[in-house]
């Protein structure tokens, strides 16, 4: 087994965030490769995202973000549990990735349970009218595919991050509930334009 030097876990908490006995952990887990260490803490992180996903959030921020001379601006409320968090730098810094992501991806509402009943039917009804003609399932799978679409567009969680498009909303918000160790919900926003 490779040795574990301060050095090694000190470089991993910068490149990860993660907590010293955590990374020391991660370490010896992976015998000082720092590629599986990172992958072991990252799964750590997520596991333990979705155990906070449950906890009440009842603190956090309002924050609002002006665009292109004042033509675009968004107000947005992302919620965590203690007031200790939304006084952070980092959650400050998330929230205003957050309005600025919403100013520039222009979702319509923040999850899939949000978007209206009327919108699904009439989305489905031009997909199936697109694939007339083919066997049933085929047009079922095609119609699905294309909601899936729909939501990736209109729903702010599973848009791709402007600042990191590799990852959703979504996956962007359980890497900040493992670093900062509190669950962290995306509440409600608004979104104006001149002229929209």
């Amino acid at each position: 087994m490779s040795q574990i030097t301060a050095k090694m876990v000190s470089d991993l908490r910068a490149k990860t965030g993660a907590g010293m006995m955590d990374c020391k952990k991660a370490l010896v887990e992976s015998n000082g490769n720092e590629e599986e260490a990172i992958t072991f803490l990252r799964k750590k992180g997520i596991a333990s995202a979705a155990k906070k996903a449950d906890r009440e959030a009842a603190d956090g921020l309002v924050e609002s973000y002006i665009h292109m001379g004042g033509k675009v601006g968004v107000l947005v409320e992302v919620n965590c549990e203690t007031d200790f968090v939304a006084k952070t730098d980092d959650f400050k810094a998330l929230v205003r990735d957050i309005a600025m992501h919403i100013a520039a991806a222009n979702p319509t509402c923040v999850s899939r349970e949000e978007v209206p009943t009327e919108l699904l039917d009439k989305e489905r009804e031009i997909a199936a009218g697109q694939v007339e003609g083919k066997p049933a399932h085929i047009v079922q799978k095609i119609v699905e595919g294309k909601l899936e679409k729909v939501y990736q567009q209109i729903c702010l969680m599973e848009q791709p991050f402007v600042k990191n498009p590799d990852i959703t909303i979504t996956e962007m918000i359980k890497q900040q509930i493992a670093k900062m160790g509190e669950n962290i919900i995306i509440k409600r926003f608004a979104r104006f334009q001149i002229g929209g």
